[in-house]
């Protein structure tokens, strides 16, 4: 009683029975209707014909006994019919039947006066003297010398047919019809059981493998055939479901490969800020414990080395902090119209010094010099920054780091290129990362948190920009993004 199968055939063994039931009254109604319309139009002259035969009413006063000869004789010809003789206003002056059977001395003269009339349509039913019923009768005036007197008003389904139809109801032809009814509301029943039975059996696969999916985890593919367009409703749902499961178990991926990346950024970054706490405090306690014997200048290295560590743990808390903010999307880009490239000289100047102590040169290639894009200058800078530290810190002594600006149809390319010694292949899908660090190489030798291209990334998306790598091992890397042209953005 669960299953939509079962509900779905008690549904439609409840609708076949109901229709059946409604259809089997409905065919016994209109097949009298249809008897009662083909009773009278065959038998609307029988009035006509019997107040032909005698002068029924004679200066007002009926004739009783002709039409009692004339009742026996018309109820030979049809044992239906029942004679009645009304006068003026319908009271009954006489009849050929027994006194005791009727019930009624007056016949309503309005459906007299429409069959007369000729223009209602049949069947039309009037009183029956003899019962509470209404039914189908014929009807002529009696005139004497042109003169109205009464009617003669004929019932033609009296006592005797209702006695033939019960009987006929009874028979084989009834009890026949009946079953034939029950037999064909069976059958139709069993078809629509078989139809929705196979309309439900691909629900039943469907279910089967949700459920089987479901407890796997969505470890597994589902076991489904479904078209790529087209079909019906559950050709549809199954599409969705192949659909929804494949994204489902790419979410899974993603969810378990940020797990296993944040575990490793837990580790890197406790061991990032333990590294400098525990120098700090190492040399810290050797100032306490040795402040009065040690020399001005040991004092002095030990401090600029602490304040060092100092300055490193700044840094990389202030990384996990704009990237957090990065990530809440707390940010909000301030747009404004910029010189390109007057923020790559001012990034320029700023790494001059460190460039220089490393003995890196740094060179600015810009073919316009009033290149307006439109951003946020604040973050833009931050990603040039971080571009131009990584580049510093991979270029060997004597190399060169260059910044670029190129024009691109409606954007301006940016590009910041060293000749350092490169990303390894596999690890360039990954640098942008913001859990990844490499595990080998100069990479994995400094003290960078790994978080800056990620930060670089987060902001160039807030400005629906990317970022392309290009890297050759003990050549250099060159970094790529691109912002749109003022004019273009206004």
């Amino acid at each position: 009683m669960q299953t939509l199968f079962a509900k779905l055939s008690i549904a439609l063994i409840t609708i076949v029975v109901l229709m059946g039931a409604a259809f089997f009254v409905v065919d016994r109604i209109n097949t009298r209707i249809y008897y009662e319309e083909l009773t009278q139009k065959l038998n609307a002259p029988i009035a006509m014909y019997v107040t032909g035969q005698r002068d029924l009413i004679t200066a007002g006063t009926p004739d009783l006994a002709s039409l009692a000869d004339l009742a026996s004789h018309a109820m030979v010809i049809n044992p239906t019919a029942e004679i009645y003789l009304l006068d003026k206003l319908g009271n009954i002056l006489g009849h050929g039947l027994p006194p005791e059977s009727v019930v009624h001395d007056r016949v309503d003269l309005v459906p007299v006066h429409q069959l007369l009339s000729g223009n209602a349509a049949m069947p039309i039913r009037g009183d029956d003297p003899r019962g509470s019923a209404q039914k189908v009768f014929s009807a002529f005036e009696v005139r004497t010398e042109n003169e109205l007197e009464g009617y003669l008003y004929v019932v033609l389904g009296g006592q005797k047919y209702d006695e033939l139809a019960s009987d006929i109801g009874n028979s084989y032809t009834g009890t026949a019809s009946f079953y034939v009814a029950i037999a064909i509301v069976v059958l139709t029943a069993v078809v629509g059981l078989l139809v929705f039975g196979l309309l439900t059996k691909r629900l039943q696969k469907l279910n089967v493998e949700i459920q089987r999916v479901g407890a796997s985890g969505f470890d597994t593919d589902p076991n489904l055939e479904a078209s790529r367009s087209g079909g019906d409703e559950i050709d549809q749902l199954t599409r969705s479901f192949v659909t929804m499961s494949g994204q489902i178990q790419s979410q899974i991926e993603q969810l378990k490969e940020n797990d296993r990346l944040r575990r490793e950024l837990v580790s890197n970054i406790s061991h990032d800020l333990r590294t400098p706490l525990s120098a700090m405090q190492g040399y810290l306690e050797t100032l306490i414990i040795r402040g009065d014997t040690l020399s001005d200048q040991e004092r002095s290295r030990y401090l600029n080395i602490a304040r060092k560590h100092v300055t490193r743990l700044g840094v990389l808390i202030g990384d996990l902090f704009e990237l957090s903010k990065l990530d809440s999307a707390s940010v909000t880009p301030n747009l404004e119209a910029f010189s390109l490239p007057e923020l790559v000289q001012d990034v320029a100047h700023e790494f001059q010094l460190d460039a220089e102590n490393k003995g890196v040169s740094v060179v600015i290639d810009a073919i316009s010099e009033s290149a307006f894009t439109m951003g946020d200058i604040g973050l833009i800078q931050r990603v040039l920054e971080n571009l131009m530290r990584n580049a510093i810190r991979f270029t060997p002594d004597g190399g060169t780091v260059t910044l670029s600006i190129r024009d691109r149809k409606q954007n301006i390319a940016v590009a910041v290129s060293d000749t350092g010694s490169g990303i390894p292949d596999k690890d360039i899908p990954r640098i942008f990362d913001r859990f990844y660090r490499a595990v080998s190489g100069e990479e994995a030798k400094s003290d960078s948190s790994g978080l800056g291209l990620a930060i670089v990334k987060r902001i160039l998306d807030l400005h629906d920009s990317s970022i392309t790598v290009e890297s050759k091992l003990e050549h250099g890397t060159r970094f790529e993004f691109e912002l749109p042209m003022y004019q273009q953005a206004a």
